[in-house]
């Protein structure tokens, strides 16, 4: 039995979604049907035109709701909170299983992040790993990068999680950053070890770039700049609604004049692990002019930078002298390249949109991804630095965009992995004083949050501390992965 193709349920799957017979649409995507899915549409279209059809009762007699991350688990606010996070990831690992589900199944153990998360996330496991690492815990950082392993082996790349409906995007691109955290434990021999899955992603990233021409600037998730540079964007494989998010996809491309770009630019956003923000709209406040796949995203192409050092390492390492040197370019390239994303007069990085080539307006956190992966020069470092102080900087950390919205990656927003990119890019060139100011504020509010819940969430309201944080399609989450490894990681610098 399995629920592959969602959509080979047709009325069914969207009559579900549409009517909400599961207040939250990944519900039913991560049910497990009781029989094969011939076998339950055969039964729906003989007993929906019986009298008295129930349809909400139907639905949950041949599927079994997904349980609960943290079922039997409750936490102890009298126990510290390094304590409270080392026990919680035993509660968060999940193991193979026999699946009947929309779950992928992964070779190893892993850490799921929380709440409706029940799956392994691409990005999100680094950062847990960063508290993995301060746990002890090297085994599990190795078995998940082996999972990521399997992951690029069977597709090509690592998708957005560990479901068959995220098949056909990825998430910001994470695994060369694991690599080189795994062999600060076990030697630099590590980066050579998984060299092939590192230029399988690359290839991922890349693949289209032989198909640029100045009449076809964008292919698959590379553009063409002016200038004859190439950078990267999200994009993804498909064209229709997000069988987890189906009802909000199709009620927000309803009055689209092409609701398949209008689907693409929105998986493209999940791609972007910034699901959503008003970074990826024509106008911030307009949700409906998200244009995704037309935007080079300054960190995306940092990660990129950090992916083609990674394989210049590993080619060193192998003794390949010509690949070495290619990969080294190719890096020096993309770092110069970037520049696109410099604005001089501002003194911050922002977004390229290539199809209208003019930077975005928007400042967000992407601006701090340069000083974390080293590719500002120290002037341009001081010059975010101070905007970051200024226009970001809140009670409880940092705001992930200056615009206030109803999407979850804006303002009053502050999230684990932004703070940690932020904290340590602005250390890695000398602004110390400012990075201590923001760790110790987002320590204190996953603290606060903590004695005063048991528990540790997905996000946070940085500006006003006593709320909790809001927006996006679904309700805040408990766990939680990369708040868990960040605060682990970062007691450890500022203790």
């Amino acid at each position: 039995m399995n629920i592959d193709n969602i959509f080979s349920l047709g009325e069914l799957f969207e009559k579900v979604q549409m009517e909400n017979i599961f207040p939250d649409g990944k519900t039913f995507v991560d049910c497990i049907p009781e029989f094969e899915l011939a076998y339950i549409l055969q039964r729906y279209e003989k007993r929906k035109i019986e009298a008295g059809f129930n349809f909400s009762f139907f639905v949950h007699e041949y599927f079994i709701e997904p349980g609960s991350i943290s079922s039997g688990y409750k936490s102890d606010t009298g126990r510290p909170i390094q304590k409270h996070i080392d026990m919680l990831w035993d509660i968060l690992t999940r193991k193979r299983r026999e699946t009947h589900d929309s779950l992928i199944n992964l070779p190893e153990s892993y850490i799921v992040p929380g709440g409706r998360f029940r799956e392994i996330y691409y990005w999100d496991s680094y950062f847990t790993m960063l508290g993995l690492q301060v746990s002890g815990r090297i085994d599990m950082i190795q078995d998940m990068i082996n999972n990521f392993s399997y992951l690029i082996d069977l597709y090509g790349y690592i998708p957005n999680g560990n479901r068959t409906y995220f098949v056909g995007r990825s998430q910001p691109p994470f695994f060369s950053c694991m690599i080189k955290l795994l062999a600060e434990e076990k030697g630099l021999e590590i980066v050579r070890e998984y060299l092939p899955r590192l230029e399988k992603e690359y290839n991922f990233w890349m693949n289209g770039q032989q198909e640029l021409s100045s009449e076809n600037i964008s292919v698959n998730r590379v553009s063409l700049l002016p200038d004859g540079s190439i950078l990267n964007h999200y994009w993804d494989e498909n064209t229709t609604p997000r069988p987890e998010s189906y009802k909000e996809d199709v009620e927000l491309a309803r009055n689209a004049a092409d609701k398949e770009v209008r689907y693409r630019h929105l998986r493209a956003g999940a791609e972007s692990g910034w699901d959503f923000s008003s970074r990826w709209c024509k106008d911030v406040k307009d949700f409906s002019t998200i244009h995704t796949t037309e935007i080079i995203p300054v960190d995306l192409n940092c990660l990129l930078f950090h992916l083609e050092q990674t394989i210049a390492e590993g080619f060193e390492l192998a003794g390949n002298k010509k690949s070495f040197e290619k990969f080294i370019a190719l890096a020096a390239a993309r770092k110069k390249a970037i520049t696109w994303c410099w604005n001089e007069d501002k003194g911050f990085y922002f977004d390229f949109d290539y199809v209208a080539s003019a930077q975005k307006t928007s400042l967000t956190l992407a601006a701090t991804f340069p000083l974390y992966f080293k590719i500002a020069s120290a002037r341009q470092a001081d010059k975010v630095a101070a905007i970051i102080e200024e226009h970001f900087l809140q009670s409880g950390g940092l705001i992930t965009t200056t615009e206030t919205t109803k999407q979850q990656w804006d303002a009053p927003n502050g999230w684990a992995p932004l703070q940690w990119i932020a904290i340590n890019g602005l250390i890695n060139y000398g602004h110390n004083e400012l990075a201590e100011i923001i760790a110790k504020r987002w320590m204190s509010i996953n603290e606060k949050v903590y004695n005063n819940t048991g528990k540790m969430m997905e996000k946070y309201n940085v500006v006003a501390t006593d709320l909790l944080a809001g927006g996006g399609e679904y309700d805040a989450q408990d766990g939680f992965g990369w708040t868990n490894g960040v605060y682990l990681a970062l007691n450890k610098i500022f203790k």
